[in-house]
C-alpha cells in the first residue's frame, strides 16, 4: 500500500480522521501456524523465565517489596465487579462475560508492564558482564558483591523511552552498579525523569517523539563494546521477558477457577505503544492458550502507530505523522509515532484486533477505576477499559460471534503504570478524569475482515 493512496483504505482513513475504531480480524491463521511463522526459538520464553527465577533471591534481598513472592516480580489478577457494574450503567450495554484486571500498575520495583521485559534484558546483560569480568554468573552472590559493582561501573546501559521502560531499565541497571543513560522523548512525564535522576541515572531530554529518542540512544551506544543498547523497537530479550507473564497468568486463572478453552474464550485488551510489551504478552498467551485467547491492542486515536503499521503493511516504514496525526497524547506511555517492525512482521498473525480511543475516555477511566475499585492508574493504563463494552455492543447487534461476549467469556483488561505516580500527579490525573467522565464512551466504528 503506497503512502499517497493508503487513506483509500477505510481503516487507515478512520485512523487519519481520529475516529475511535475497533478493527477485529476474523481471517487469522490457527494459533499453532501463527506461532510457527513467528520464527522464534521454542525455548525462548522458558529461558527467560529461568533467568528471572535465578535472580529471584537477589531481588528479594535488594528490593524488599518483592519478598512476598520470593523475589519474583509479578502482579495480582483481580475481579472487578464494581467497575463492571459502573460501566454497564454508564454505557447502557451490559457486559455478559466476567471482567478481570491484570494489575501491572502495581508491579513491584518499577510499576508497569515494562518491568518484566526491561528487567530480563538488564539481567541478561549482567550475566554477560559477570562472565566477561571473571565472576560466576550463576552465583547469586556475585551481583551483591562490591567486586561486581566496581566492574559494572565500567559498563553502560542505554535506552530510549517515553517513560516506563526507562524506569525499569534505569532502576535495575543502577541497582546493579551499571552506568545508565535514558533518552526521554518529549512526552515523558517530569516525575519519571526526576525519579530516575534520584537513582543516579543520566536522563537526556529530547524535544522530539519516541523514535527520535531511540535513535539518539542507539547512536550514542554505537561502536562502544562496553555499552549495551536496549532497543525497544526490536529487542528479542525484552520480548522474551514480557512473554513470561503468560504462564504466571495461567496459574492465576487456574487458581481463580477461570476456564480458558474453546468454549470459554479469554479476550485480553493490551495497551500498545511501540508494540513490544503487548507483542510479548500476546506471544506468551498464544503459546499458553492457543486459539482460546484473543488479544486486542489498544492505542490512542492520536498515536495509533501499530494499527497503522499493520493495516498499511508498512510497519516501521510509516509513522502517524504521515497521515496527519500528531503522535501526542495524554497517555504518555503510548505516545509512539512509529511501530516495532519486529512485532508487526512476526507477531500480528496472533493479534485478533486493534482498537483506538480518545484521550478523554482514557482519562475518565482513571477516575472511574478509582471511584469503583480504589485502583489508581495513569491514563495509558486505562486504555483498554472501554473496549470490552464495544465488543459487547457488537455482539448484541449480531455483528460478531456471540462468544466474543457471553457468560462463558472472560474479558481481561491489562493495566499498566500507576503505583509509582507521585500523589500530587495522581490527584491531577483524577481531577482530569472526573472532568471527563461524561465523555466516557464505548463508541467506536467496527471494522471486520
Amino acid at each position: 500500500m503506497r503512502t499517497e493512496t493508503m487513506t483509500e483504505d477505510p481503516v487507515v482513513a478512520a485512523l487519519a480522521c481520529r475516529e475511535p475504531l475497533t478493527w477485529l480480524r476474523t481471517d487469522l491463521p490457527p494459533a499453532a501456524q501463527a506461532l510457527a511463522e513467528a520464527g522464534l526459538r521454542e525455548d525462548l520464553v522458558a529461558e527467560a523465565a529461568a533467568r528471572l527465577q535465578r535472580f529471584a533471591p537477589w531481588f528479594a534481598e535488594t528490593f524488599p517489596e518483592t519478598r512476598e513472592r520470593g523475589g519474583i516480580v509479578e502482579s495480582d489478577l483481580d475481579d472487578a465487579p464494581q467497575i463492571q457494574s459502573a460501566v454497564d450503567a454508564h454505557t447502557g450495554v451490559p457486559l455478559q462475560g466476567r471482567l478481570l484486571l491484570k494489575r501491572d500498575d502495581s508491579l513491584p520495583v518499577s510499576g508497569s508492564i515494562k518491568a518484566r521485559g526491561g528487567f530480563h534484558e538488564v539481567l541478561e546483560f549482567a550475566e554477560t558482564v559477570a562472565e566477561r569480568c571473571g565472576f560466576d554468573p550463576a552465583d547469586r552472590g556475585t551481583y551483591s558483591s562490591s567486586g561486581f559493582r566496581d566492574a559494572a561501573g565500567g559498563f553502560r546501559v542505554v535506552v530510549g523511552s517515553t517513560g516506563n521502560l526507562g524506569l525499569s531499565i534505569g532502576i535495575l541497571s543502577a541497582a546493579l552498579g551499571f552506568s545508565v543513560t535514558v533518552h526521554m522523548s518529549a512526552d515523558a512525564r517530569a516525575w519519571k525523569k526526576d525519579l530516575l535522576r534520584s537513582r543516579g541515572v543520566e536522563v537526556v531530554e529530547h524535544d522530539g517523539p519516541f523514535d527520535e529518542a531511540v535513535a539518539a540512544g542507539r547512536a550514542s551506544a554505537a561502536g562502544d563494546p562496553r555499552t549495551h543498547f536496549v532497543d525497544d523497537e526490536s529487542s528479542v530479550s525484552l520480548f522474551a521477558g514480557y512473554a513470561t507473564a503468560a504462564e504466571r497468568l495461567k496459574a492465576q486463572l487456574d487458581e481463580a477457577g477461570v476456564r480458558v478453552d474453546a468454549a470459554h474464550p479469554l479476550i485480553a485488551y493490551l495497551p500498545c505503544g511501540v508494540g513490544g510489551g503487548p507483542g510479548g504478552v500476546t506471544y506468551g498467551l498464544t503459546r499458553a492458550f492457543g486459539d482460546a485467547v484473543r488479544c486486542v491492542f489498544v492505542e490512542p486515536v492520536l498515536s495509533p502507530a501499530m494499527a497503522l503499521g499493520v493495516r498499511s503493511g508498512l510497519h516501521s516504514d510509516i509513522c502517524v505523522q504521515d497521515i496527519g496525526l500528531p503522535g501526542l497524547t495524554a497517555a504518555d506511555g503510548l505516545a509512539v509515532s512509529r511501530p516495532s517492525r519486529f512485532i508487526g512482521e512476526r507477531l500480528t498473525a496472533c493479534v485478533a484486533g486493534f482498537a483506538t480511543g480518545h484521550d478523554e475516555v482514557m482519562q475518565a477511566g482513571v477516575s472511574m477505576l478509582d471511584d469503583a475499585e480504589g485502583i489508581r492508574v495513569e491514563p495509558s493504563a486505562a486504555a483498554g477499559l472501554s473496549v470490552p463494552w464495544r465488543v459487547a455492543a457488537a455482539v448484541a447487534a449480531q455483528r460478531i460471534a456471540a462468544d466474543w461476549d457471553s457468560p462463558d467469556t472472560t474479558h481481561l483488561v491489562w493495566l499498566t503504570g500507576g503505583s509509582m505516580v507521585p500523589p500530587a500527579e495522581m490527584e491531577h490525573y483524577l481531577a482530569q478524569g472526573r472532568a471527563q467522565e461524561g465523555r466516557f464512551s464505548a463508541a467506536g466504528t467496527l471494522f471486520l475482515d
